[in-house]
């Protein structure tokens, strides 16, 4: 088979497109063809710096496809059926074992390319806003990087639930997308001081709850943004500042932070992790949610996907098309 591969961490310039062993599925695993693979944040740090034991290496985890083989003990899915897949490496090739437990059924009305930036996308900002973030109708959300996965998940699934969404991004054509996706005030954080714009927003109190993938001197803003007693979900560190943020002011507001990390539910908690996905996967085949699609790269140009990604122009999902 064909995949995108490396021999060593760096640039999206280590990436080469070569043929490889195909895989094959062992007990209780699946064998999946790949349709769609949505490039994740994660992909990015993997190829940048994440140890590797063998090259050479295939990154990515997440895709949809349809199922080649399945493994001894496989019970839940069957040869030829439509699904998309979370795995921890393998995501940018041809075809890809993934676990059993990590596979889930897409509908026949679904398009693969959207059902492949469902569940880490969608799941994570689940788990921010509802999970750990204990959200409810009538409440305000800061979602902070709006225009990110996360973002853009978290921005439906707040309105969705009755919450009033603000969202901070880069740029006004950014911030105006967001708002046909049921963002209610927009910040750009480029020319804005984001905690005092909120509390103009809120008259003062600020918001109930805010959602972090950026951390550093962002993650010191939501906390500036909070309500007395409110809650922060902080699930990355997209910025990537070195200096630590500094958190006294939470103490000062009785506020909560909690991090977030969808794989660690993945593993210690497989079945609420499976009925949160497959209801996700299910309310973007009707309709409800929306999966925004960015760029679609062929697999031999994943550098070039990958460069893309990292020049912070994407707005939505950046899908590869083996």
């Amino acid at each position: 088979m064909k995949a995108a591969v490396y021999y060593e961490n760096g640039g999206p310039e280590v990436l080469r497109y070569e043929d490889v062993p195909d895989p094959v599925a062992g007990a209780g695993e699946v064998l999946l063809r790949v349709a769609a693979v949505s490039v994740q944040g994660g992909d990015l740090l993997h190829r940048q710096g994440s140890p590797f034991e063998t090259a050479p290496h295939i990154v990515g985890y997440q895709a949809a496809g349809t199922v080649e083989a399945v493994g001894a003990g496989v019970t839940s899915v069957r040869a030829g059926q439509r699904v998309v897949a979370i795995m921890f490496a393998g995501s940018h090739a041809e075809l890809a074992v993934v676990q059993e437990r990590q596979v889930y059924p897409v509908p026949d009305e679904l398009d693969l390319r959207l059902a492949a930036g469902v569940p880490v996308e969608f799941g994570t900002a689940d788990d921010c806003l509802f999970e750990f973030g204990r959200l409810q109708a009538g409440e305000t959300v800061l979602v902070q990087a709006a225009a990110g996965g996360v973002g853009l998940a978290a921005v439906q699934l707040a309105k969705a639930a009755g919450a009033t969404v603000i969202g901070t991004a880069s740029s006004a054509e950014k911030l105006a997308r967001l708002t046909e996706l049921g963002l209610d005030h927009a910040i750009n954080y480029k020319d804005t001081d984001v905690a005092e714009r909120v509390g103009e927003l809120t008259d003062g109190r600020g918001v109930d709850l805010v959602v972090d993938s950026v951390g550093g001197s962002t993650l010191e803003g939501s906390v500036g943004a909070l309500a007395y007693r409110g809650r922060i979900s902080w699930v990355g560190q997209a910025g990537r500042e070195t200096r630590p943020p500094q958190l006294g002011p939470l103490m000062f507001k009785n506020a909560s932070l909690n991090g977030v990390y969808f794989g660690g539910e993945m593993e210690h908690d497989p079945a609420r992790v499976r009925t949160v996905v497959e209801r996700l996967v299910e309310r973007v085949a009707s309709g409800e949610l929306t999966v925004v699609l960015d760029q679609e790269f062929p697999l031999a140009e994943a550098a070039a996907a990958h460069r893309h990604i990292e020049s912070r122009a994407a707005f939505g999902r950046v899908l590869l098309i083996p």
